[in-house]
């Protein structure tokens, strides 16, 4: 059963209050006792919906929640739903740029990345639970904290509950329009770091091996492989060296953003990294990193799975589009396990990551009406 967008409307104040509630309890990734005020008050939020709490804890960032729903059915059967509770947003930040609605909008620190999405999941759950819809299948929603960061210690838990669901939402901001994400690229960073030899640069400089000189060499190389026919692009966003300009610099390093459309392109990639030769004699070259999210490709799954939520939107009297972006999300870790996924199932808006950032308070509702779709009709 699809309810109508007429059970959600009249919940947009209350879906308004709990957003500024949630934007006001700061949580920057790197602040853990901040992300755990958020962490207790998702708890309270699952526990008033009936669900099963469970705590992971983490040493060096916020513990990750996962509350679940209906675990004694058949637990391969279930919808899993990936959310975010860390910011990108310094603590302080809520003091110079308030919660605050203006025009329609509804401004804040992380207020669409990603606090809006973990709104509208609890107000769709309410609203089902309320009809009396709830799906008659396991639902399991995980709340990390590190994804800004790459989601190093959320990862393995995201793709262990991924890896055992038929259908994975992940509630990251639509598109500007309000589509949904049906590719991403895939997210690397490589670290370059070349080793030369130090000199006075006035009384010894033929003595010395320029590391920053060096690596010039190989920047303008690396800088050389972006294709953007393939969608490939290669940025040297970082770059160390030296001491002194009197100082022939013996170290030198860049770190190099890396995006890619496919898996294969991000292994043809990966290869003349390892095997960049000095162009100065005596100097060394080494590279760490790699690729960190994998692409997330427009597929034939990933296009039957938008059709068919394009489906449950029209009886909604929803259009849904779709598009994509070269930034990665934690889908990006679900689309090699051969699972469905949905990205950008959150809240519509812009100015991710500034003191912009807002979402449209009058499209909320059509978005927790799509989500409680996806969730009892899928």
């Amino acid at each position: 059963m699809i309810l109508p967008l007429s059970d959600f409307s009249p919940r947009i104040g209350e879906m308004i209050g709990l957003l500024k509630e949630l934007v006001e309890i700061e949580s920057p990734t790197n602040e853990k006792a901040a992300v755990a005020r958020v962490r207790e008050w998702i708890s309270r939020q699952l526990f008033s919906l009936g669900a099963q709490v469970k705590i992971e804890p983490q040493e060096a960032v916020g513990d990750h929640v996962i509350g679940r729903w209906g675990m004694d059915l058949n637990p391969k059967d279930r919808i899993v739903l990936l959310f975010h509770m860390d910011t990108v947003h310094p603590m302080g930040s809520i003091l110079t740029n308030p919660c605050r609605e203006h025009g329609g909008k509804l401004f804040g620190p992380g207020v669409q990345d990603m606090k809006s999405g973990i709104v509208l999941f609890f107000i769709a759950a309410k609203v089902l639970q309320k009809r009396g819809i709830w799906p008659a299948t396991p639902v399991t929603a995980l709340f990390t904290s590190d994804e800004e960061t790459g989601s190093e210690t959320s990862r393995s838990l995201i793709e262990n509950l991924a890896s055992q669901s038929s259908l994975v939402l992940c509630m990251e901001p639509s598109l500007p329009d309000g589509a949904l994400k049906t590719w991403r690229k895939g997210v690397g960073d490589y670290e370059v770091i070349v080793k030369g030899r130090a000199a006075h640069a006035g009384a010894a400089h033929s003595e010395g091996i320029n590391a920053i000189e060096e690596l010039a060499y190989q920047i303008v190389q690396i800088q050389g492989w972006t294709n953007y026919d393939l969608g490939t692009t290669l940025n040297d966003g970082l770059i160390l060296g030296g001491t002194a300009s009197n100082v022939v610099p013996a170290e030198a390093s860049a770190v190099v953003d890396l995006r890619v459309m496919t898996p294969e392109e991000a292994a043809r990639i990966e290869e003349p990294f390892h095997s960049l030769q000095p162009f100065l004699n005596g100097a060394t070259i080494t590279v760490q990193g790699g690729l960190n999210r994998p692409p997330m490709p427009r597929d034939a799954r990933m296009v039957a799975t938008f059709q068919r939520a394009q489906r449950l939107a029209s009886e909604l009297g929803l259009t849904l589009e779709e598009g994509g972006t070269g930034g990665g999300s934690d889908a990006n870790f679900v689309a090699p396990l051969g699972v469905p996924v949905l990205d950008g199932l959150g809240a519509i808006g812009g100015g991710q990551h500034t003191e912009r950032e807002f979402i449209l308070v009058d499209r909320l509702p059509e978005r927790a009406a799509l989500l409680a779709a996806l969730i009892s009709g899928w």
